[in-house]
């Protein structure tokens, strides 16, 4: 047998009766093969348990820390944020500082949020001319660490939602200067190493702490995740008590089989899996480069398996765009943004696929004429009063909603996001701005909804803040 999945497979034809969990019995003639039930178990004799692997899934585990070139790797069946929230817990004590890249998902939020601790924000660059955010600095990160030298971990996102690097092996020699350890959440870089179209992971790379979304950029399951660990500046034994905590007690052996199922594919058969993906790729980049309106924009250190198509260039709004390809084509696009409709691809994608969007793509491209626009998206930046903590103590009996402009100058008590990416324009704790305004205004007029706030244009302040 192969794997976990194979020896699932093989139980499922077996004459094994289950009086355990779960509750479906894996009758399959009852409720029928929809859903795989016929492999569905908990944990029994002979499969292991992800909280304490010794067999089977341990071994599937270090295969995957293989692949990865990681010297310890996880198995997330809580998606990536499971993976971010024990990273963070496991490298922090309560109230300690942290260095975070502003455009991390909301999950590093809530990890400040439960630790208590103090956010030291270092913001990515805003690429003007692309109007898009650019990388963290490694200068900027080495310039914070020197002026908090008690900063106790340093988190940033790389590749992006947008699929934009950052300089991880610079970022992590500085960090590790001052004995810091490093997060990386590579949740979009699953694919990274397995083929030299794309970069090297960020375990090869100095990071401390990797995690991966299997399920976003590869064949797995969605929730599907890996969490990596290296070197000896980690508490390892405290990251993996935070998984034992908040990870499921009784964890999907179908996800955990996805997981496995993915790594032998990557072991056995990567290059039949990569290389005709990264030709349809390029060919597909090449060809669009043709386009006279609508524009593929990609950074100098980028994922290629994204497609960032801008509209800043054309008389279309990103809106449009989204629901053109969604109604009239029949093509789901990931996310829209301010100026820019992001498409994902993958090694699960077909050569019609990338065919339909190409004539999609052209003949908007056809329909539209020349009309500059200049719509500011960068992440406005916010002085933080107070932490997630302390404004959670402060706002009892202290709270007030007020529209967005009256909030000007108060610290908000409310998270205000668009989502997709997840990234947090507010964030609780932060002293509201005009820009902030500005830019949420702007978002409300380009037809996104802004999630997090309870009430529509209005956000939570404190009263005497």
């Amino acid at each position: 047998m192969s794997g976990l999945y194979d020896k699932l497979e093989q139980y499922s034809k077996s004459d094994f009766y289950g009086f355990h969990m779960p509750g479906h019995k894996r009758n399959t003639e009852r409720f029928g093969q929809v859903l795989p039930y016929g492999m569905d178990i908990t944990e029994i004799e002979g499969f292991d348990d992800l909280h304490h692997a010794e067999e089977i899934i341990k071994s599937a585990q270090e295969r995957a820390a293989y692949l990865y070139k990681a010297q310890e790797t996880h198995f997330l069946v809580n998606g990536s944020t499971v993976g971010i929230l024990s990273a963070i817990l496991g490298t922090t004590k309560r109230g300690d500082k942290i260095l975070v890249a502003r455009n991390c998902h909301k999950s590093v939020y809530n990890a400040i949020y439960l630790n208590g601790l103090v956010p030291i924000y270092v913001y990515p660059e805003y690429k003007k001319d692309l109007q898009i955010n650019g990388a963290v600095s490694a200068e900027d990160i080495r310039k914070t660490i020197r002026q908090n030298p008690d900063i106790k971990a340093v988190i940033l996102v790389s590749p992006t939602y947008d699929g934009v690097l950052s300089d991880v092996e610079k970022i992590s020699k500085i960090v590790h200067e001052m004995r810091i350890p490093l997060i990386v959440d590579e949740a979009h870089g699953a694919h990274f190493g397995f083929h030299p179209y794309f970069p090297d992971n960020s375990n090869t790379k100095g990071a401390d702490i990797v995690i991966h979304s299997v399920h976003k950029t590869l064949p797995a399951l969605t929730q599907t995740a890996l969490l990596h660990m290296n070197g000896d500046i980690i508490d390892r034994d405290k990251v993996r008590s935070y998984l034992h905590i908040l990870q499921s007690s009784s964890p999907s052996y179908i996800l955990m089989a996805s997981i496995d199922h993915c790594m032998e594919m990557l072991e056995k058969e990567r290059t039949e899996i990569f290389d005709p993906y990264v030709e349809q790729i390029q060919k597909l980049r090449r060809e669009l480069k043709e386009m006279q309106h609508l524009e593929i924009l990609q950074t100098k250190e980028f994922d290629r398996s994204k497609f960032i198509i801008s509209t800043r260039n054309a008389d279309i709004t990103s809106g449009e765009l989204y629901e053109i390809l969604l109604k009239k084509y029949h093509l789901q696009m990931e996310m829209k943004a301010g100026t820019y409709v992001l498409a994902m691809t993958t090694v699960g994608d077909t050569e019609e696929g990338f065919k339909r969007m190409k004539q999609a793509l052209f003949e908007i491209d056809r329909s539209c004429h020349v009309k500059e626009k200049n719509i500011p998206v960068e992440l406005p930046q916010l002085p933080l009063a107070y932490t997630n903590g302390e404004i959670n103590e402060k706002k009892q009996n202290n709270e007030e909603i007020l529209p967005w402009q009256e909030a000007v100058g108060k610290i908000a008590t409310e998270y205000a996001y668009v989502y997709p990416p997840g990234i947090p324009l507010v964030v609780p704790g932060e002293r509201m701005t005009q820009e902030a305004v500005n830019v949420l205004d702007l978002y409300m007029e380009l037809g996104f909804s802004v999630e997090g706030i309870h009430v529509e244009k209005h956000i939570g302040v404190l009263k005497n803040g």
